[in-house]
């Protein structure tokens, strides 16, 4: 019997990683430091918790099935502040909500591709794109990209077979933190369209992007939904994670397949995440703002204690969003690195070795930092562990 194609996929590695902390003990004055997983660990703030106990207590629909591509109220507001913040034109049919914007990208992949079918994508991929192409039979075919961690589009042309669907970019990136230039968004979209693929765009950290104004010209290209999948997450920006609420954009034709899909599979979004959501976009903007401006402070205090960990070897790769991308300079490889982090330093963070395909040697050198719950203090604590390390 050929074994299921659950079974031929590599366990979810923020899980695998939790296991490593079984049977280790951390003392008070020395507790663990989490940089695993990269996901807000505190609640909503108290008014928009307030506005989802209202609408659960004060309305049925809370508690009803609802349309199956989203509420109309939150697809045509996230159209709005795509088109504001993009300053292109997106219509709320050309919306989708999601329940979470991983289920986002696996419902466009079971839309545009079958069996045997191609999708590129750069890596350090995101582990989770990876895991569903596996799981839908779908080949994943890894993109290296350098020392800055930026694809190169030559380099992808290369790759694109009669079998290609599609090009995942993640931008700020996870795993590796960097943000894609807008020329580089640009001529990826240029080459999508060129061959007739699909460009999965995952902008899921976009709140947290350092730069000002659109990072990218996408929406203002003529039928942009012709090529332009857009993903977005509302978890990060409005500490929704355990709600989750996702979104696409692109065309009806393609949003009426993904429809199948999410029926399927969900039958509708949660009614209180996407009020919790729509409620957040509609009065939050300032709250998000600050929010941002405590990321990018972090972002600078790791790029300021980094100097350090360069005299030792060590490597920054990448830095944004929530995410620092390091190479280290010890002579074994990240995957074993990383369980005796857990009890040399009481760190728990995520090896390369899961971002990379297998036997990668790159994904052996690295490590992934996701840093958004480590205020300035957790991050200098950080930094204190890592330096002096010998293996």
């Amino acid at each position: 019997m050929a074994p299921t194609r659950t079974a031929t996929t590599f366990a979810p590695p923020v899980m695998e990683a939790r296991r490593w902390l079984e049977g280790v003990t951390f003392s008070p004055d020395r507790p663990l430091i989490n940089v695993s997983q990269a996901a807000p660990v505190e609640p909503p703030p108290q008014a928009l918790r307030q506005a989802m106990a209202d609408f659960a207590l004060t309305e049925d629909s809370a508690h009803l099935y609802g349309p199956v591509l989203g509420n109309a109220d939150l697809r045509a507001e996230l159209a709005a502040q795509i088109s504001h913040h993009y300053g292109g034109a997106v219509r709320p049919e050309q919306v989708a909500i999601t329940s979470g914007c991983n289920q986002a990208f696996a419902a466009t992949i079971s839309a545009i591709t079958g069996e045997g079918d191609e999708v590129i994508l750069p890596t350090p991929w995101y582990f989770n794109h990876k895991m569903w192409l596996d799981m839908e039979g779908v080949t994943a075919v890894p993109l290296a990209t350098g020392p800055d961690l930026l694809p190169d589009v030559e380099a992808a042309r290369a790759l694109i077979t009669p079998r290609t669907r599609a090009i995942a970019l993640v931008t700020p990136n996870n795993p590796g933190g960097v943000e894609y230039p807008a020329e580089l968004v640009g001529a990826f979209y240029d080459l999508a369209a060129e061959h007739g693929l699909r460009l999965l765009l995952d902008e899921t950290y976009r709140d947290f992007d350092s730069r000002s104004g659109a990072p990218h010209d996408l929406f203002t290209r003529p039928d942009w939904d012709k090529t332009l999948v857009h993903l977005y997450s509302f978890s990060k920006a409005y500490r929704l994670t355990g709600h989750r609420v996702g979104a696409l954009a692109s065309d009806t034709g393609l949003l009426a397949e993904i429809e199948k899909f999410l029926d399927t599979v969900a039958i509708c979004p949660g009614q209180i995440g996407q009020h919790a959501a729509l409620w957040g976009m509609r009065n939050l903007g300032q709250w998000v703002a600050g929010e941002r401006d405590e990321i990018l402070d972090r972002r600078a205090a790791i790029a300021e204690g980094m100097p350090a960990l360069v005299a030792e070897g060590w490597t920054l790769l990448g830095l944004g969003a929530y995410f620092a991308y390091l190479e280290h300079p010890f002579d074994l490889p990240s995957d074993e690195l990383a369980r005796r982090l857990v009890r040399d330093a009481g760190v728990l963070v995520l090896p390369g070795t899961m971002f990379m395909p297998e036997g990668d040697l790159a994904g052996a050198r690295q490590l992934r930092v996701a840093f958004a719950n480590l205020d300035r203090a957790g991050i200098g604590q950080l930094f204190d562990r890592l330096k002096g390390l010998r293996f």
